[in-house]
């Protein structure tokens, strides 16, 4: 059973969390100098407003920054040493006064974050897929006023302290059926992703045009990456509650920020009733090592696999795949004024979609 609560206000003052209590940071911010975001950080200090009105813009991007800031700080606070905070953040182009220009917001990112303690770790290179034919900017082919093209986001990553110890048998256990399969580590930790955007378009008229939300795949890794079973992710910038699913979907708990209440329907939708959306997940991962093993044999031979995990009776490459555990969803409610997920623990005997091979 895992708990899921979804909070409306200020995620600066995260009153809720107590001091390091949560495993894991996941979140995409609003991206200063990007158009959309423009009023919701107006409103955080009207200074911005004004610089920006003033056309003092290398100032309005500082202090958009230091709105954020204030966000890190608590995130530093809520984390558990040893705990990993991982941001979603892309750089903003953008014409001011005829002048077209970037502004690095992933620099100005690391540089707050490790101001308040954070560690940097090394980074992941989120390139986005596209299909846009004409997608070159400026001057086309008369140099020198030709700009090149913006196609990927930063997925920025942190650590408190010292890297996390699990001490107790009880904590190494969970850690083995916490694990990932050896070819997933080698995609996943990879520095340079090739994942598709989502749709940005939200339909209810009462919200605003564009969602901003990042595709369900970067949170789910990043989750079943840097934490473990029953850890506690947070993220204070919730939105479309898209880490709240991704979160259900590895078998966590969670806490999720927003500052627009008339989210709340929206993330609330989309959460009760996805089980079967999440079991399609996990059952996908579940078929791509099957297909994963077949191929290593029709190369290597039967011979290819020495060891085998023991609640599904498959092959797996190494010792550390022996007890991987992906529970199905099997219900998503209400409780009181939390969400709360109930998983199924017959991992074997669970009808598969499509065929294994």
């Amino acid at each position: 059973m895992t708990k899921h609560n979804i909070f409306f206000g200020e995620a600066q003052r995260m009153n809720e969390v107590e001091n390091e209590t949560v495993d894991l940071i996941v979140t995409s911010p609003p991206y200063p100098m990007i158009e959309m975001w423009d009023e919701i950080l107006f409103k955080q200090n009207n200074k911005i407003r004004t610089e920006f009105d003033n056309e003092n813009f290398e100032n309005a991007f500082e202090l958009m920054h230091q709105e954020l800031d204030k966000i890190w700080e608590e995130c530093f606070r809520a984390l558990k040493k040893g705990g990993i905070a991982c941001i979603n953040i892309g750089d903003a182009t953008r014409t001011l006064n005829k002048n077209f220009r970037l502004f690095a917001n992933h620099s100005r990112i690391i540089q707050g974050c490790v101001n308040v303690g954070f560690q940097n770790m090394p980074n992941i290179i989120w390139r986005k897929q596209t299909n846009a034919p004409n997608k070159f900017m400026g001057s086309g082919m008369l140099p020198p006023g030709a700009y090149v093209t913006l196609e990927h986001e930063f997925i920025l990553i942190f650590r408190k302290g010292e890297k996390r110890i699990f001490k107790t048998t009880e904590e190494k256990e969970n850690r083995n059926i916490s694990s990932y399969f050896w070819e997933e580590r080698n995609i996943w930790f990879s520095d340079l992703w090739d994942i598709k955007g989502t749709t940005q378009k939200i339909k209810d008229k009462n919200l605003r045009n564009r969602s901003a939300a990042y595709p369900f795949e970067i949170p789910y890794r990043l989750i079943n990456m840097f934490s473990v079973h029953n850890d506690t992710v947070l993220d204070p910038f919730l939105g479309t509650g898209t880490t709240t699913l991704a979160s259900i979907a590895s078998n966590r708990n969670s806490i999720g920020y927003d500052i627009d209440k008339k989210f709340k329907n929206l993330i609330f939708d989309n959460l009760i009733g996805a089980e079967n959306f999440l079991n399609n997940i996990i059952e996908k991962r579940i078929i791509e090592h099957k297909n994963f093993i077949k191929k290593r044999k029709e190369i290597k031979g039967d011979d290819a696999f020495k060891y085998k995990n023991l609640n599904y009776n498959f092959d797996v490459l190494t010792k550390q795949e022996q007890k991987i555990q992906l529970p199905y969803v099997e219900e998503i409610f209400l409780k009181g004024s939390s969400i709360q997920t109930k998983y199924s623990n017959d991992l074997i005997n669970k009808p598969v979609i499509g065929k294994l091979f």
